[in-house]
């Protein structure tokens, strides 16, 4: 049974990124559906058309009830297909996009608006919701981002390295003999073979990084930060760490939300 629009508000709000597009559909407080699907550049937007009716069909998600859209996106050559496939798909839909000219709008400042990806503001937006300032985002993306917002409620800056799958992706791409793996901690650190050497060294030297940047930030602050980790990965590398207490799996979406309600 499709679901029947009522007075209230829905809302699709996507994130497009260089590895996933995360997508879902807010209505009456709660996420009543969501979805990961895969970025490739090279689809048309006819292509990822065909992906969307399909997966809001299997979703009994009636397109009609969508009113609202909200993108963000560190893809720039996506955002205009996205754009016209949203018009074809909710024709009575008003769609926004994150970029820097709506900053101003939102409850923090944000440092170099043209220097920070759509994806980190949504992330730092909901966090600075839920948690207040003095609040540092850890995002286990294609890029391992760590985004502090500061007591003056402003993003004081972010610390990126690569993420854990691409890291493992130049290691095996420049071996002649690693192969790719599942990303799960490994009985030991001690590798007693290959897959679970490169686990070894992967997750528990990643679990250090992330240590590492969170005590540094604090040190170099004077000022200790609540942690939150969000992302595809975040549930493999968090409860091993000392400092992330918090995972938020919605948090980019949950910005996108309310970015929306700002604009």
């Amino acid at each position: 049974m499709t679901r029947l629009k009522n007075s209230g508000t829905m809302l699709l709000a996507i994130d497009i990124g260089n590895t996933n597009i995360v997508f879902g559909i807010h209505e009456n407080d709660e996420w009543i559906n969501h979805w990961r699907i895969q970025t490739d550049q090279l689809k048309t937007a006819d292509e990822y058309e065909v992906i969307f009716r399909s997966l809001l069909t299997a979703g009994k998600i009636c397109r009609s009830s969508v009113d609202k859209i909200i993108i963000s996106s560190v893809v720039p050559s996506l955002v205009y297909p996205f754009q016209e496939m949203f018009r074809t798909l909710f024709e009575d839909a008003a769609i926004n996009t994150v970029v820097p000219h709506i900053y101003e709008k939102l409850p923090i400042k944000i440092l170099n608006p043209y220097q920070i990806g759509a994806d980190l503001v949504a992330n730092a937006v909901a966090a600075f919701q839920k948690y207040g300032s003095n609040t540092m985002v850890i995002d286990f993306g294609t890029a391992l981002t760590f985004t502090t917002i500061g007591n003056n409620n402003s993003i004081l800056g972010v610390a990126i390295a690569p993420g854990l799958r691409t890291a493992v992706g130049a290691l095996a791409g420049k071996t002649a003999q690693l192969p790719q793996i599942h990303l799960t901690p490994p009985p030991s650190v001690l590798g007693e073979n290959t897959v679970h050497a490169i686990q070894a060294g992967v997750i528990y030297g990643f679990t250090g990084l992330v240590d590492s940047i969170v005590e540094r930030t604090q040190n170099e602050l004077m000022q200790k930060l609540t942690v939150v980790a969000t992302g595809g990965l975040s549930a493999v590398v968090a409860p091993l760490t000392k400092n992330v207490k918090t995972i938020e799996p919605m948090l980019t979406l949950d910005g996108l939300m309310q970015i929306n309600s700002f604009l």
